[in-house]
């Protein structure tokens, strides 16, 4: 029974150990958990296994694994046991040269950043070392890894292998000396055309929807209950589609950030909303606006928001009447109170199209820039990851 003696003729002899690993499978279900498939091939030479293949008639022959030795190769990210099946063979080459082939099924731990969400790379790392064996034992063979990958990769649906790279790495032992260590990085990019066309487009077409309410005439129709039907289709819309979302950690995504400025800017709407029908509907009641409210609403802001309707004065009936004798005084002070009372009435309805007016204007222009904003930062950090 040799299988706990490393196979070298000199025992000063570097047994050098090739690892190639190849991805068949990824899923992340949970902020640190990271579920994937893969097999490692491990590669080494036997020194006292040789033979002339044009003899014997063979290039290879498969020997269980318990009858030679095989490096104590350990994967330091795994949280579980290993569920895939067990291989019990290897195959050992006529040129003396053992390759051992196992799957692996586990789950590895991996954080993910999901500020970018659904536009994230993630970049997870699974450390390969050895208990036993101390330094220049390993060999890494990483050329083909990721090409060979990407073309064996069984589920392609949610996550996208664009890269594999390995890097060794030589430190020092606890007990004495040093020893290798491996660290295959792998990048995954989510597929986010779900997200997409699930998520992104739904609440820009409501926030468009929104906008364009803006566009009933207030004093006619009322646009309160339109808007807050929309607010109650968009949340129960946000409570259907919540499983997409990724359960965050201490990072909001930004995707949160949109939905909820969406979400915001729609309950804002109807306050606005509220507060114009208040103006409308109750002016008839209300004194005669101010002096400096007349001149801020009706003259500058009234020009900004091309509302102003002309000036509000004195009808020419009035005028003429006051022109009258005293015979007519009791008359003309009938005429002066009605007058008046429309006068202020006008001028309050006036002032509420114009606040409706100037906050449909600072409305398209908040969102605006928040998505052109939010975008920015998706695409700049996009092409940073």
């Amino acid at each position: 029974n040799l299988n706990a003696i490393r196979p070298v003729v000199n025992i000063t002899t570097v047994t050098n150990v090739g690892l190639f690993l190849t991805v068949f499978a990824s899923r992340f279900y949970i902020v640190f958990m990271f579920t994937s498939a893969w097999f490692v091939l491990q590669q080494w030479e036997n020194e006292f296994t040789k033979w002339d293949p044009e003899n014997c008639g063979t290039t290879r022959i498969s020997i269980s694994r318990t009858n030679l030795w095989v490096p104590d190769i350990v994967i330091n990210e795994i949280m579980d046991e290993n569920t895939a099946p067990n291989v019990p063979y290897t195959y050992v080459l006529s040129n003396g040269i053992v390759s051992d082939s196992q799957p692996v099924k586990a789950v590895t731990s991996c954080r993910l950043d999901i500020y970018l969400f659904p536009f994230d790379i993630q970049n997870c790392t699974l450390t390969f070392n050895s208990f036993t064996l101390k330094s220049k034992f390993m060999r890494i063979y990483h050329k083909r890894m990721f090409e060979y990958s990407k073309s064996r990769m069984a589920t392609m649906g949610e996550w996208e292998l664009i890269g594999i790279t390995a890097k060794k790495y030589t430190l020092p032992s606890t007990a004495s000396g040093f020893y290798d260590e491996i660290r295959f990085h792998i990048s995954l990019r989510r597929q986010a055309m779900l997200y997409v066309v699930n998520l992104l487009l739904p609440s820009c077409f409501l926030i468009t929807v929104d906008l364009f309410s803006f566009i009933l005439p207030p004093n006619e129709v009322d646009r309160s209950l339109f808007k807050m039907t929309l607010i109650l289709g968009y949340t129960v819309f946000l409570l259907i589609m919540n499983d997409l979302l990724p359960v965050t950690g201490n990072a909001i995504p930004l995707i949160n950030v949109f939905l909820s400025m969406c979400l915001t800017m729609m309950v804002g709407s109807l306050l606005e909303t509220i507060v114009v029908t208040s103006f409308l509907h109750g002016s008839s009641n209300y004194s005669r606006a101010p002096r400096w409210i007349r001149v801020l609403f009706l003259k500058i802001l009234g020009r900004l928001t091309l509302e102003q309707k002309g000036p509000l004065g004195e009808d020419k009936t009035l005028q003429e009447l006051r022109s009258l004798g005293r015979g007519l005084q009791a008359i003309h002070l009938q005429l002066e109170k009605h007058l008046s009372k429309s006068t202020s009435t006008e001028e309050w309805i006036q002032i509420g199209l114009i606040i409706d007016r100037l906050l449909f204007i600072l409305y398209i222009i908040f969102i605006t820039v928040s998505f052109i904003t939010i975008i920015i930062i998706w695409v700049v950090s996009y092409n940073a990851a």
